[in-house]
């Protein structure tokens, strides 16, 4: 099966039209104050409207309340729901209920065993997203540039669908393609020129490293 690419942090018109002028199958909007990514509601409505209906459409929310994620929801004609914090299977299923939509639960990972955690969301998220667990004190959960060891997916039975994020570029996406047989990758801070400044050029050539493998 080809391999995918979606493109997470957009905040500007020209990021989101790189994207899908580019390719990628899914466009990432993060509400969590403490990124430099980070949207308001109505910012992303403005570009959610953009968005034509082959692309899917995420949200990526932090340890959310559900009262927020509704105020969201009802506003953005999201696909996705992508939770990137310590959030509880508990949570993820009434999210899902909630909202009839996908959720994507954000796993840590920086040894085998931090892969265990995905199996509590069977049955509660629709795909889990392994990414680097960022360094002690950190402020950001995810979008840190960083990346694990790849290996480490080597021979593990995913619980659930998944996607391959963390330190991804132009550069290395088809090796981490190859050796984890990823068949959705995710990537933020690799396609910035500066943090939360997507670069267009950076984008169009990461996703023109997709679409070749």
């Amino acid at each position: 099966m080809p391999v995918t690419a979606k493109i997470c942090g957009i905040s500007t018109d020209k990021a989101l039209g790189a994207a899908i002028a580019g390719g990628a199958s899914h466009v990432g909007f993060v509400f969590f104050a403490k990124s430099p990514r980070n949207v308001t509601v109505e910012q992303a409505a403005e570009l959610v409207r953009q968005v034509p209906g082959h692309v899917g459409r995420v949200g990526l929310f932090v340890d959310p309340d559900p009262a927020f994620v509704a105020h969201a929801m009802a506003l953005l004609p999201l696909d996705v729901i992508q939770l990137h914090g310590n959030e509880t299977p508990a949570l993820a299923a009434r999210l899902r209920a909630a909202h009839g939509v996908d959720i994507w639960k954000a796993i840590p990972v920086r040894t085998r065993a931090d892969l265990d955690a995905g199996r509590a969301f069977h049955g509660a998220a629709t795909r889990l997203l392994y990414d680097a667990k960022p360094p002690k004190g950190a402020e950001l959960p995810g979008g840190n540039g960083l990346r694990f060891d790849w290996k480490l997916l080597d021979g593990h039975v995913h619980p659930l669908p998944w996607v391959l994020s963390g330190g991804l570029d132009a550069s290395n996406v088809g090796e981490a393609a190859r050796i984890t047989g990823a068949q959705i990758v995710d990537i933020s801070s690799g396609v910035e020129s500066a943090p939360g400044t997507k670069s267009v050029d950076k984008i169009t050539r990461f996703l023109q490293a997709v679409a070749a493998l």
